[in-house]
């Protein structure tokens, strides 16, 4: 399987509470909710074939307990292409303090998380899909393991909060293999990991 990592990030890098005003206040974050006012029907159907593709998802545990609470509480997953996608395939979290997961088929990585996440990729299918979990997304981008990214960058400037990479950390050259726009100015950006850049000299 290939690992792909879909992320919802404002102009300036935030990812953090994006869905709702008091989803994410870690660190005293006050501007929750900044990404749904912006939210249109041509992102959500890009979403639901994005959800619909995947064999299995990753998570880590903060983004897999919001969704368990949302997602994994639908009386009828049936009736959104991202709920019957979450609650019928496979799931994975990576923690050291999650023991007794309650939404079914999910399997908890305690251990060695990269040499984990190498054995599922090593598995046939299509993709290992790991959404939100930005600390999650920047191990496993730290560790080569990461094959493609798509980036839903919303036309705001949320000013504060905790962004997708982080000030210092490992370079990595990208080729842009898909670009769109949607109506409300949603730029949705597929990439994939190329080796170093090149720099000038």
């Amino acid at each position: 399987m290939k690992l792909t990592t879909i992320t919802n990030i404002s102009v300036d890098g935030v990812m953090q509470g994006l869905g709702g005003r008091d989803e994410d206040r870690r660190g005293g974050f006050e501007r929750g909710g900044w990404a749904l006012p912006l939210f249109d029907d041509e992102a959500e159907t890009l979403l639901g074939e994005v959800y619909q593709r995947a064999d299995a998802f990753l998570f880590g545990r903060r983004t897999y307990e919001i969704f368990a609470g949302s997602w994994g509480a639908m009386e009828d997953p049936s009736s959104s292409p991202i709920g019957a996608a979450l609650n019928a395939r496979p799931k994975y979290v990576a923690s050291t303090t999650l023991t007794d997961p309650q939404w079914a088929d999910t399997t908890v990585l305690s251990g060695d998380v990269a040499a984990a996440v190498r054995e599922l990729k090593a598995r046939p299918g299509g993709e290992l899909q790991v959404h939100g979990s930005g600390s999650l997304v920047r191990r496993l981008f730290d560790d080569q393991l990461v094959d493609e990214i798509t980036l839903l960058i919303y036309p705001v400037v949320v000013g504060q909060g905790t962004r997708l990479f982080p000030d210092a950390g490992p370079d990595a050259a990208l080729d842009l293999v898909d670009s769109r726009v949607t109506a409300t100015g949603i730029t949705i950006q597929v990439y994939r990991p190329s080796g170093r850049p090149q720099y000038a000299t």
